[in-house]
């Protein structure tokens, strides 16, 4: 049923990508990755410090990604991809077709998630910088789907989604 053997859950942080990314590997019967694990320890403790990541700190991590996707596909992986710039150059360097899969949601209910959730660098003063920078991918680019609902019936979406884009002509999407 995959459309494709790469697919990238995308968003700001705090909008559910590795909870649903792991939910879509049971159901597809793919392996997940999550990407932040592929960023460099500098680029992880400036983030921690609460410092934003340029696109030069960006580039080496979105290189990763793009030879991740490409060496061990099928394969779904978070990745926030915030600016159309960075999906083309993953795009460019994975091997193969991407669908990217973005989580959208308002600032209001990822900061709440956020608020929630222990353990990752990430603090809830980069919320803002992550919203300023996404570029929101349009229908040509990416499935869309409002996180404001239970995880289950996200993955739901996304699956029938999927179906609806594997379907549609290049030229529909």
């Amino acid at each position: 049923m995959p459309v494709t053997s790469r697919i990238v859950v995308m968003g700001v942080a705090g909008s559910g990508k590795s909870t649903i990314g792991a939910m879509l590997s049971q159901r597809l019967g793919m392996p997940y990755r999550d990407g932040d694990d592929l960023h460099s320890p500098q680029s992880v403790e400036k983030m921690r410090l609460g410092t934003p990541l340029t696109d030069e700190d960006r580039w080496p991590w979105l290189d990763r990604i793009a030879q991740t996707l490409n060496r061990d596909a099928p394969l779904i992986i978070g990745c926030s991809a915030l600016k159309r710039v960075y999906r083309d150059r993953i795009r460019s360097g994975a091997g193969g077709a991407v669908v990217f899969v973005h989580l959208s949601g308002s600032r209001q209910v990822i900061a709440a998630r956020m608020a929630h959730r222990s353990g990752h660098f990430m603090p809830m003063s980069l919320l803002d910088s992550q919203f300023q920078a996404l570029e929101t991918p349009g229908p040509d680019e990416a499935v869309e789907v409002d996180i404001d609902r239970p995880a289950a019936e996200i993955v739901d979406r996304i699956l029938a989604k999927l179906m609806t884009w594997q379907e549609a002509p290049t030229a529909a999407r």
